[in-house]
């Protein structure tokens, strides 16, 4: 029970990160560079302050350089295309489509890595695929702004070659400080150039810092933290397919706290997505018994 009652508070976390982006974002509250610096300042302080106090205790400090480059890469993306995104997508449709480019950008690499890819991975990925190309498929019904899909899109392939090259870490959450860490004076530079060229940096308000801080240090690093703590008791498969849950909880934020509705377009894609790494995390678990 405790397990599940943890895993659950992991998934809502995950999902807040949708809904406080597109509250604060989605407003006009703070810009998006604003909002994903001061959401990796808050989260690199969270996570660094999680490794020092494990250092104390006899833990390491230092998570070492393998995957680092493509982690801090892959972590720049997702920030970045997250927080555009939500400038026009609702809460539960940001993350169907960021959850939908994680599926599919972690099989190509799988296939391009040359890992045996099994049958029910293929059909997965499709389902994934076509539930995505739903989404966004011109017609009837309401379409998503292709721009902020495609930031949205831009960001899921950050997160899983982030997911990628973290793999094969021993250190799960020494790495996610690390690459927070090391993102920030990357992230420094790139928002002093936004400033420069007038590329949208606005006014920040106090709710919106407050937003990014709060989806920066509990929601993103504390919400990790637990995640990474979790993982070994929950297995791969188990891990998979609770995660099947979060566009589904950002989807009733979005409407609790934002009044966002679910469409029936919506609801046939995320059946679709939610059905293909469903199907792909059942091949993991049977492999594993």
């Amino acid at each position: 029970m405790r397990l599940a009652l943890l895993t659950a508070l992991a998934m809502i976390a995950f999902a807040a990160n949708s809904v406080l982006n597109r509250m604060a974002v989605g407003s006009g509250a703070i810009d998006v560079m604003s909002f994903a610096l001061i959401r990796l300042l808050a989260g690199a302080g969270m996570l660094g302050l999680l490794v020092a106090l494990r250092h104390r205790r006899g833990g390491a400090l230092w998570a070492g350089w393998s995957g680092r480059a493509v982690g801090v890469a892959g972590l720049l993306a997702y920030l970045i295309g997250f927080s555009a995104a939500y400038l026009a997508l609702d809460a539960g449709m940001g993350a169907l489509i960021l959850f939908a480019a994680v599926q599919v950008t972690m099989f190509a690499g799988a296939f391009v890595g040359g890992e045996a890819v099994p049958t029910r991975r293929w059909l997965g990925a499709g389902l994934a695929l076509s539930g995505l190309a739903l989404l966004l498929w011109p017609g009837a019904g309401a379409v998503p702004s292709l721009p902020a899909a495609g930031a949205m899109v831009a960001a899921g392939v950050g997160w899983g070659l982030y997911s990628l090259a973290g793999r094969g870490a021993r250190d799960a959450l020494g790495a996610t400080a690390w690459n927070f860490l090391l993102c920030v004076p990357v992230a420094l530079v790139l928002f002093a150039l936004a400033v420069m060229l007038g590329l949208g940096v606005g006014p920040w308000t106090a709710g919106g810092i407050s937003l990014a801080i709060l989806s920066g240090a509990v929601t993103s690093g504390l919400g990790y933290a637990l995640w990474y703590a979790l993982l070994p008791s929950l297995g791969a498969a188990r891990a998979g397919v609770a995660q099947l849950t979060v566009p589904l909880i950002a989807a009733a934020g979005g409407l609790a706290l934002m009044g966002e509705v679910v469409s029936l377009r919506f609801a046939l894609a995320a059946a679709l997505v939610l059905g293909g790494v469903g199907l792909a995390s059942v091949q993991s678990r049977l492999r594993n018994r």
